[in-house]
Formats: structure tokens, C-alpha cells, sequence
């Protein structure tokens, strides 16, 4: 299977994401891509723990960011993860950090709500998700074609459990989509992601943002695609909006879980 992960500089104008994001995943597309993975909140950045903000940036699922990529899809008979959107929870404060799958056939097959949220301060700028964000509480699998992929978004990454449980599930590729800080990333970024591969005997899958979010908080970007070998197959720069697509092989997963013994 080829895939795609988008490196995004996504703003505080919604409707300039959307159209940016259908054009890099048209690329992507026209690049052989069957599975086309957005970066974390690649519909609205702006300031991380502004309430009103992403309260009026929030939508139901499906609602504005997500119909345009499900007849993306569609059209191109492709599967899309839409990395994640603000997604409203009727009469509540707080909105979910939601990635949602979709289908060759326009279709959502799989939601996945960001289980851990990111409270940090950087650079001496607070970033506090748990303000506008309610956080999930369910670990998600989903068929990407013949392929079994776990989701997850970002902070989640810090937790090897989860993607350990994706293993255990059967899982042969785990999805990152991710707003990975440029502190937090020149330490941690690849090896957390490397690590997750190598233990789990999977490939993983992390597009991530680039650019500052609405406190200036600059992302990473080095968005990659990771072999269960822990090889990197493709890597983005630091500093700009990439498509990077690799060939995903069944035979790295199985050659790994018969080393290992990873089994469901």
C-alpha cells in the first residue's frame, strides 16, 4: 500500500485550511497515495487554549472541514485520515480532538477522540489542552484496506500502552497525526516515534504540523514515515508544507512478529 502523510501549517483561517488541505491530498493522490493522513487540528490553530475560539471553530461530525475530503475520497477512491478536527459536544464547554477515518467510499469508518491531552508550558508559554478539551476515553482500530491501523494523535505518543494494545489487537501500522512542538520535538520527536515502531513491530505513521500556532508556538514539523525496523522511510524538513509518500510492505510486519512474537 502506498500512503502519504501531509506535513500542514494550518491557521487561524478555517476555510484557507480546508482548500490548502484538499490540494495537498489531491497531490498526494496524484502520487499513488491509497492512504492520505492530515496533521493534528489541520482545520483551525489558533490559540491552543482559547475557549471561545475553538468553541466556535467546533463542528459535528461531519460538518464543514470533514464533507469536502469525504467527496475527495470518493472521487478518488482513497482513504483519508483526517488528522484531527475540533469536534463539538452538544452543550458542553469543552470540544473533543477528534480523528476520523475515512473511506474509498466517501464514508467515516472509524472516530477516534485524543485520549491524553497535551498541559505543558513552553518557552514560557502555557499550552493547557484540558481547558478546551474533553478528552476520549476509547482506543480505536480500523481497516485501512487489507491493513489493520490503530489511531492516536500526538501527546498519546508518550504512552506505550496504548500501542501495545494496538499490537495486541493486530494492528500493523499506528497513526500519529500530530501539533508537535518544536521544543518538545528536537528531544523527543523521532525517538518516541522510532520507539513505538520498534516495540510494536509496526510501521507508524506521523504527519505533523510546521509554522507557529496562534501564541507562537512553532511546531516541528519532521513529519515521518517509520518501517518496524524503526528505519525512516521519508522525513520532512522543519520549516515548510510537504507531501511524503512511501510503499508500505506486508512482509516487514510479518518477518518482525515472527522475531518478536508479538500476537493478538
Amino acid at each position: 500500500m502506498n500512503v502519504a502523510v501531509i506535513q500542514f501549517n494550518a491557521t487561524a483561517n478555517k476555510g484557507q485550511n480546508i482548500q490548502r488541505a484538499l490540494r495537498l491530498v489531491r497531490q498526494a493522490a496524484g502520487r499513488g497515495a491509497d492512504f492520505v493522513l492530515l496533521p493534528e487540528v489541520f482545520h483551525y490553530r489558533g490559540i491552543p487554549d482559547s475557549r471561545r475560539g475553538y468553541q466556535d471553530m467546533a463542528e459535528s461530525v461531519p460538518g464543514t472541514s470533514l464533507r469536502p475530503l469525504m467527496e475527495e475520497a470518493r472521487q478518488r477512491k482513497i482513504y483519508i485520515l483526517a488528522g484531527s478536527i475540533l469536534e463539538k459536544i452538544p452543550g458542553g464547554r469543552k470540544a473533543y480532538n477528534t480523528s476520523v477515518l475515512i473511506g474509498p467510499q466517501g464514508r467515516l469508518l472509524a472516530r477516534y477522540r485524543k485520549n491524553h491531552l497535551f498541559n505543558a508550558v513552553i518557552d514560557g508559554k502555557t499550552t493547557n489542552e484540558s481547558k478546551v478539551f474533553r478528552p476520549g476515553t476509547e482506543k480505536v482500530i480500523a481497516k485501512v484496506g487489507g491493513w489493520t491501523a490503530g489511531i492516536s494523535i500526538c501527546f498519546d505518543v508518550r504512552f506505550p500502552e496504548q500501542y501495545r494494545w494496538y499490537a495486541q489487537q493486530g494492528a500493523e501500522i499506528l497513526c500519529v497525526p500530530s501539533a508537535f512542538t518544536k521544543a518538545t520535538g528536537q528531544a523527543h520527536w523521532e525517538i518516541l516515534l522510532r520507539a513505538r515502531a520498534i516495540e510494536n513491530q509496526c510501521y507508524v505513521l506521523a504527519p505533523n504540523q510546521v509554522g507557529r500556532d496562534g501564541k507562537g508556538i512553532p511546531a516541528y514539523g519532521n513529519s515521518m514515515i517509520i518501517d518496524p525496523w524503526g528505519k525512516i522511510l521519508a522525513r520532512g524538513s522543519g520549516d515548510k508544507e510537504q507531501v511524503l509518500v512511501a510503499r508500505l510492505d506486508k512482509k516487514s510486519v510479518r518477518a518482525r512478529k515472527n522475531i518478536l512474537g508479538v500476537s493478538k
